[in-house]
């Protein structure tokens, strides 16, 4: 059955200037949630159609304007689609519109409904959640009042924002950084600092490079700790902020003038406001690379196999006129989906590590598969990270005496279908809206995915030659963070027990 809130959920969105709506999603709501956000949670939802509108160019009559993204595509149409350009994410970068009549390969949809400077995701009135004055944990009776308190705050600082300019269509994003800081950030810099003084010091400067970096809150954890614990190591300091939101990066900056003038940390810090992709500095010296949940939202691309030839075809986007999107899957694959495959084959291949795979299973059972009524001959989806690839060949080719520190989830529940498939997710009046599909309105969706650790970890040192290893979140933090702070009376420790689909990834040597 359609869902009314959806459909009035589509109705206001369309209603409303992009500028007027894109902030950032929360994971989850903590207002409305009934559990500590250790993993994603949101139920399936369609939109409802009203009465048709009147037809424009290049409709036709089994069109709705608010029908399900995922509908069957009109091949009634495709010698019309067959002449709108192909284009890119670097292409639309300068559009201040969202384009129609283009195709694009999927990873460049996502790209730029997440990150296109003017009507991107992450362009616009980022609202990150903080929680003020750092939780007294041992004071608080157990995990659950620490849970309680969380939320009463939360609500507190929506209807905060509220009170200065209400807004249904309100994102909120809150992190492990802010819940738990000052000691998630300084279990960060506890283990840069040890790593640091065993191989680098004092022979080299301690530089370390944020990516995505919110609020800055992890910024000035770090170097308070350092400078407080380690004054020798806090000369030999820099700290340099890679931001590709100009927004955020205005937020980091004001913080500086604020905050971290306070603190003496002004000259440690430089904010650059590019995408790591356009990165074009050689950086020979040893550094340290916080990328903490930064791969969720790179771009995926998305493959399906022929069930009886194994055929790989890689999926493609279409915008009509009226920007309705539809999506098909050609058999030629381009270069970067290419490599991907190849090089995860190799990587898994020579660490014995076995991956999920659409045509896992029997030859007889896939082709029996491709007989069944209404399944066609292409199996389910599989999302593919070709960004996260494309970010460590950046490390390689521009940073290779890097030393990464990596954390995301490893698992997101009630994902669209398919192999490694995101959670794609807004928020209305205070709660979760979960779609079905990937391919939504630019803009306005959290488009996020889960990292497979057990094929990241071969990529990345098959790409980077250097090697890693992966952790639990729960078992890097006990063996950083000073766990006492953060321990109820009855010996809970939300920073041990929070986050338990989230891993952490570093480079060894």
């Amino acid at each position: 059955m359609d869902s009314p809130a959806v459909a009035q959920l589509f109705r206001q969105l369309f209603s409303h200037r992009a500028s007027q709506c894109l902030v950032r999603g929360a994971r989850p709501a903590l207002a409305q949630a009934a559990r500590p956000p250790q993993t994603q949670h949101r139920g399936r939802a369609t939109t409802a159609a009203p009465r048709a509108p009147r037809l424009g160019e290049g409709e036709t009559k089994r069109e709705s304007r608010w029908q399900p993204r995922r509908n069957a595509f009109p091949h009634e149409r495709t010698e019309e689609f067959e002449r709108y350009p192909m284009v890119t994410a670097d292409i639309l970068r300068s559009r201040r519109e969202r384009p129609r009549r283009v195709r694009m390969l999927l990873r460049d949809f996502i790209e730029d409904s997440l990150y296109n400077p003017h009507y991107g995701y992450f362009s616009k009135q980022v609202v990150i959640f903080s929680p003020g004055e750092p939780f007294d944990f041992p004071t608080l009776p157990s995990e659950h009042a620490f849970f309680q308190s969380l939320r009463h705050r939360y609500t507190a600082f929506e209807d905060a924002l509220d009170y200065q300019e209400p807004n249904d269509l309100r994102q909120l994003w809150h992190t492990p950084t802010e819940l738990f800081s000052p000691y998630y950030g300084e279990a960060i810099a506890s283990f840069i600092v040890h790593d640091y003084k065993l191989r680098n010091y004092p022979y080299h400067d301690l530089i370390i490079y944020e990516m995505g970096a919110g609020n800055g809150t992890m910024m000035l954890n770090i170097l308070d700790y350092i400078r407080d614990r380690y004054p020798e190591v806090y000369e030999r300091t820099r700290y340099r902020i890679i931001e590709i939101s100009s927004q955020l990066a205005d937020l980091q900056q004001q913080g500086l003038g604020h905050s971290a003038y306070a603190r003496g940390h002004a000259d440690k810090v430089e904010i650059i406001n590019k995408s790591i992709f356009d990165w074009d500095q050689y950086v020979s010296s040893p550094c340290f690379f916080l990328a903490l949940e930064v791969f969720d939202n790179f771009a995926h691309d998305a493959l399906k196999y022929d069930y009886q030839t194994g055929a790989p075809y890689q999926s493609h986007v279409v915008v009509d006129p009226r920007g309705e999107l539809f999506e098909y899957y050609s058999r030629t694959l381009d270069p970067v989906a290419k490599d991907f495959i190849e090089r995860r084959e190799a990587a898994c291949k020579d660490q014995g590590v076995d991956f999920p795979h659409p045509l896992s299973g029997s030859r007889f059972m896939n082709s029996l598969r491709a007989l069944l009524p209404f399944r066609g001959s292409l199996t389910t989806p599989e999302y593919i990270p070709t960004r996260l690839m494309q970010f460590f060949y950046m490390l390689y080719q521009k940073f290779p005496n890097h030393r990464l520190i990596s954390s995301d989830f490893h698992q997101l529940s009630d994902a669209v279908e398919g192999i490694n498939a995101p959670v794609v997710q807004t928020r209305y009046k205070r709660q979760m809206i979960p779609v079905s599909t990937p391919l939504v309105h630019q803009g306005y969706f959290d488009i996020l995915f889960p990292t497979d650790f057990d094929v990241i970890q071969p990529l990345y040192s098959g790409i980077t030659g250097r090697y890693a290893k992966t952790s639990s979140h729960g078992a890097f933090m006990s063996g950083w963070a000073d766990i006492e702070e953060t321990q109820t009376q009855n010996g809970e420790n939300p920073l041990l027990s929070w986050y338990k689909n989230a891993s952490v990834m570093i480079t060894t040597h």
